[in-house]
């Protein structure tokens, strides 16, 4: 019980859905990558890489929805999630330019865009917690797509449909990237502005595009209070 009598909801336990299906999608990067380079020419291996990628995928869609419905959120999954979906990208990307089927460009900018993204949230994480926005989580689901298919031995109209999606996924990467540095020095210059001692009284805090949708409950929760898969670097 609290001073007020409310009860304290316990803390949800490490070992839990949300997390487990974190933990299969970071143990599945090295299965893929094995299963990539065991046979690269070969459609049977193809097809084993692209089942272990495919199911890592839908564990990075799925994860963190369970672990907010459900009450969940712990700080384990805080900090594992995130690691376990650039772990997935990343194995992707350098495999497949490793065996000539994605151009390193591709991979450098997407590689820059995450790292750097990572780089913002720690500068700013004093002032606040800049929420994943709609552009971040569409770009995940663009490059998870892309590079499954990238995976799959296709030719033809299929081949095309993959490079037009990677192609969306690396234009969405890049304006999604901008937007963070725009809202990351948006969050610091309010901070800085209403810390300034003597300085003028802080404005009412503007709204700050998110390349989306307006914010839903759950994403202005995690400015307030972060809440797993929001505060990842998306």
């Amino acid at each position: 019980m609290t001073g007020t009598g409310d009860l304290v909801a316990p803390k949800p336990p490490v070992l839990n859905i949300a997390n487990i299906l974190t933990i299969i999608r970071l143990a599945l990067v090295p299965v893929f990558v094995a299963f990539l380079f065991a046979g690269p020419d070969t459609d049977g291996w193809r097809y084993a890489a692209f089942g272990a990628y495919a199911v890592a995928a839908i564990t990075d869609q799925i994860d963190g929805s369970i672990a907010r419905r459900r009450g969940l959120v712990t700080d384990f999954g805080i900090l594992v999630d995130p690691i376990a979906d650039k772990a997935l990208t990343g194995a992707a990307l350098v495999s497949l330019s490793i065996l000539g089927e994605l151009p390193w460009a591709v991979t450098v900018v997407v590689a820059v865009r995450e790292i750097g993204v990572t780089l913002l949230r720690l500068w700013v994480i004093r002032y606040g917690v800049i929420a994943a926005s709609r552009g971040g989580k569409a770009k995940t689901l663009l490059l998870n797509i892309s590079l499954g298919l990238y995976v799959l031995p296709l030719e033809g109209v299929a081949a095309t449909g993959r490079a037009v999606i990677l192609a969306c996924g690396v234009v969405v990467a890049a304006v999604t990237g901008a937007d963070y540095v725009y809202r990351a020095l948006a969050l610091r210059r309010r901070a800085t502005t209403a810390a300034r001692p003597g300085g003028a009284p802080a404005m009412p805090t503007p709204d700050v595009p998110n390349l989306g949708e307006p914010a839903t409950g759950e994403d202005q929760g995690a400015v307030t209070g972060p809440g797993r898969g929001e505060i990842d670097a998306r």
